[in-house]
C-alpha cells in the first residue's frame, strides 16, 4: 500500500512558536463559527440518539420493572419490607453499555476532528471553508478507527485483572475460596485490578494525541506510533500530563456541578412518567438518568471542544522539529503508516 503522508505541514517561520494554550484560544477564537456549529450539531444529535436508546432500552427491559412493582405489590399485601434486587438491570446497563460508548466515540471523533483541522487551519493561516469542511467527513474514519485500536489497547487488561480479581479473591455465596486468604498470592491477585488501571492510565496518556495525527493525515496506526513517539520525549509526558489533568478536573467538575443543578428535573420526570405508565420502578430510575444525562450533554459542549483544541495544539507543537524524541529523532510514525 502507499505510504501516506502527514498533510499537515508544521510551522516553519522565523517568529517564536506561539504556546499551546495561545494557540488553543486563537484557533477558538478564529474559528469559533465552526468549531461552534459543530458542536451544537453533534451534542445535539448525540443527545436526541441517547434518548431515543435509554428509551429503547427501558421498553425492552419493562417486563424487569413489571416483576419488580408485582413484587412490591405482593410484600405490601403480607405487610413484609420489600428491597428490590436490581441485579437484572445491572445485567440489562451491562449490556447495553457497548452502544453508549460507540455513541460516545462517535460524537467525541467527530469533534476531535472539526478542532484539530481548525488547528491545522489556523497553523497553516487560512481560514476553514467547503475544502475543509470535506476534509473533516474525510478524516473522521480514521479518527474513529484510531478511537477503537485504542480502546482495544488499554482497557482490556484492567477489565481482565478485575474479573480475574473478583472470581478469585471476591466473596461469592456456596463457593470455596479459592486462595488462601492473608497468603501472598491472595494479594498479588487482589491488588492486580489498581495495578492494570495504573497501566491503562499511563497507556492512555502515551496514546492521547493520536486521534490529532489521525485527523492531520496519518493512518491509525501510524498515528498511534505518532502520539507515542512524541509523548516520551524530554517534556512530552509532562506535557501532556499537564494538560490531561486539568481538562479531566475541568470535565469531572462540568459534570458534577450541572448534574447538582439538574437534580430537580428527577422529582418531574418521576411523578410524570409514573403518572403516565404506572410503574413506580421505571420512573424511579429514569427521574435518576435524567439529571445524569443533562450533565453530560453539557459538559460535552463546554469543555470538549477546549481540550480537543488543546490536544491537537499539543501534537502541532510537540511534532515541530525542535521537539525531539528520547530515543530516535524520527520517531516511527512519522514516516507515514500502512
Amino acid at each position: 500500500m502507499p505510504t501516506q503522508i502527514d498533510r499537515t505541514v508544521p510551522p516553519t517561520g522565523g517568529s517564536p512558536q506561539r504556546g499551546v494554550t495561545a494557540t488553543t484560544f486563537a484557533v477558538l477564537r478564529r474559528h469559533r463559527g465552526a468549531v461552534a456549529g459543530a458542536t451544537v450539531r453533534v451534542v445535539s444529535l448525540c443527545g436526541l440518539v441517547a434518548l431515543l436508546m435509554t428509551a429503547m432500552i427501558f421498553a425492552l427491559a419493562w417486563p424487569v420493572f413489571t416483576r419488580m412493582r408485582n413484587q412490591r405489590i405482593w410484600y405490601h399485601h403480607v405487610e413484609d419490607p420489600y428491597l428490590h434486587d436490581h441485579t437484572d438491570l445491572a445485567l440489562v446497563a451491562l449490556g447495553t453499555l457497548p452502544l453508549f460508548l460507540l455513541l460516545l466515540g462517535t460524537g467525541s471523533a467527530a469533534l476531535q476532528t472539526v478542532c484539530s483541522r481548525a488547528v491545522a487551519a489556523g497553523t497553516q493561516g487560512h481560514s476553514q471553508g467547503d475544502e475543509s469542511r470535506a476534509a473533516d467527513t474525510a478524516r473522521l474514519r480514521p479518527v474513529l478507527a484510531v478511537y477503537a485500536l485504542r480502546g482495544l489497547i488499554v482497557w482490556p487488561l484492567p477489565v481482565l485483572a478485575t474479573v480475574v480479581a473478583d472470581r478469585l479473591t471476591g466473596y461469592h455465596l456456596d463457593t470455596p475460596e479459592p486462595l488462601e486468604r492473608g497468603s501472598w498470592p491472595h494479594t498479588l491477585v487482589q491488588v492486580s485490578p489498581a495495578a492494570a488501571v495504573s497501566i491503562a492510565v499511563l497507556l492512555r496518556l502515551a496514546l492521547a494525541l493520536a486521534p490529532a495525527a489521525a485527523a492531520a493525515g496519518l493512518g491509525r496506526r501510524a498515528a498511534l506510533r505518532r502520539s507515542w513517539s512524541l509523548t516520551w520525549t524530554r517534556s512530552g509526558f509532562a506535557r501532556v500530563l499537564a494538560l490531561a489533568l486539568p481538562s479531566a478536573a475541568l470535565t469531572a467538575g462540568t459534570v458534577r456541578l450541572v448534574t447538582e443543578l439538574s437534580l430537580p428535573l428527577r422529582p418531574l420526570v418521576r411523578a410524570h412518567l409514573e403518572q403516565a405508565t404506572g410503574n413506580f420502578f421505571a420512573a424511579y430510575y429514569a427521574g435518576i438518568l435524567a439529571p445524569v444525562l443533562v450533565g453530560v450533554l453539557v459538559a460535552a459542549a463546554v469543555t470538549l471542544p477546549l481540550t480537543f483544541t488543546a490536544f491537537a495544539a499539543l501534537h502541532d507543537h510537540l511534532r515541530s522539529p525542535r521537539t525531539r524524541p528520547m530515543c530516535t529523532e524520527h520517531a516511527p510514525g512519522d514516516r507515514g503508516g500502512p
